[in-house]
């Protein structure tokens, strides 16, 4: 099957409005918090507040979506003020004193728990390049580029922070080189003064070097420091759906140089094996974990759905489409739309829910929780709304 210009217009017009009449109308404003700053993402399926603590990366999170929403689909005040109120709370309470951040406060901003990684940084870094194109704020900017450094020395440097726990097997995992490369992606496009062209080939390399395995058809999680594979559980284990949030942001680089032909190979590759070995045959869906060798899985949660993998595939097959015009990647796509959109979607309160049984019933209820915000789901609904727009706007090119 391919999609038609009716079909670009169709989905354009869809994931616009979900975007913006469910899922951002789900969580705002309810969840600003009036009273210390930040927000408040803890809620149920009808947007009772559950829990008040916040988790640190989806402040970050959230402020980059606000921030992003208010840069390239409507300047609207209530989303920049939203931002604002945010961005200050990350300043003034998110920040230990060694320079790095926690992962969860309480609501007043009192710290609760600090993890080794630094995702928590890197979405600062991405909050703080957007608001600050969206209000033009040159602190924010240079705070950007200062913590952005700072995380590419924690990668270059593990060794700067404090050992998790004695290991006597090393690894290194995919997510390190993943994050990264979008977080430079997201730094280059909204403070066009930083370069960042170098380190995004570099982190793509990594990836392609140590990861990307061609004769299994298949992208590891972790490996060796060598790339080689662990053969034992941790080792073994796959997770599809990040796999496939790696594939697009590849996908996206490639056509932001102009469709480099190489690029779009390696990310298509990187989607082809994971969708191969995560669509579930039996019920549809994403799987969430994998074995490389199709052996056990440890983690009991492995054959459930969970909201996020779906959003990256969306946004993955949808781009693998438009750069490749492959009627293959349109059928993915709309299998994985429709199966997402009546499984996951609310249709009575908005937003999704976040974890499905195997079978595609709802697992529990909440919208929000420490790991789950205002993040996938709206940048899945933003960027393939504004990738259909382009479309529109380049038809004749689409249609050769």
């Amino acid at each position: 099957m391919h999609y038609s210009l009716t079909d670009i217009e169709r989905l354009q017009r869809f994931y616009h409005q979900q975007l913006v009449d469910s899922t951002m109308a789900f969580w705002f404003p309810r969840s600003v918090d009036e009273v210390y700053g930040g927000f408040m993402f803890m809620r149920d399926a009808d947007g009772t507040l559950i829990d008040d603590d916040k988790a640190v990366w989806i402040q970050g999170r959230a402020v980059w979506m606000l921030s992003t929403l208010y840069n390239t689909i409507e300047p609207r005040e209530s989303w920049l003020e939203a931002a604002r109120i945010g961005f200050e709370f990350l300043n003034k309470y998110c920040f230990d004193t060694d320079g790095r951040m926690f992962f969860h406060v309480t609501r007043d901003g009192k710290p609760i728990r600090k993890r080794r990684y630094f995702f928590s940084e890197t979405f600062y870094v991405i909050a703080a390049a957007a608001y600050a194109k969206a209000s033009g704020d040159k602190e924010a900017a240079a705070l950007a580029k200062k913590i952005f450094s700072r995380c590419v020395e924690y990668a270059r440097h593990p060794e700067l922070l404090p050992a998790k726990y004695t290991n006597t097997r090393p690894s290194k995992g995919i997510g390190v080189p993943m994050i990264l490369l979008n977080t430079a992606q997201q730094l280059r496009y909204n403070l066009p003064d930083v370069d960042c062209d170098a380190l995004i080939m570099e982190f793509i390399a990594e990836i392609e070097k140590y990861f990307v395995k061609h004769d299994i058809r298949c992208v590891m999680e972790q490996v060796a420091p060598d790339g080689s594979i662990i053969d034992h559980i941790d080792g073994r284990t796959l997770n599809p759906g990040h796999a496939i949030e790696g594939a697009w942001f590849i996908l996206h680089e490639a056509k932001c140089r102009g469709n480099d032909q190489r690029l779009i190979k390696l990310g298509c590759a990187m989607l082809d094996y994971m969708w191969e070995r995560g669509w579930d045959q039996e019920y549809g869906g994403i799987l969430y974990y994998r074995d490389v060798f199709n052996k056990p899985v440890q983690e009991y949660w492995q054959d459930m759905k969970f909201w996020w993998p779906h959003n990256e595939a969306i946004i993955a097959t949808l781009l693998a489409y438009v750069l490749t015009k492959n009627e293959k990647y349109a059928r993915w796509h709309k299998q994985i739309h429709e199966y997402a959109y009546e499984k996951f979607l609310d249709k009575t309160h908005g937003e999704w829910f976040g974890y499905l049984h195997r079978d595609g019933t709802i697992a529990q209820t909440a919208k929000g929780n420490l790991f789950k915000g205002p993040f996938h789901l709206p940048r899945q609904e933003w960027y393939c709304a504004q990738l259909m727009q382009e479309v529109l706007q380049n038809s004749r090119q689409f249609n050769r």
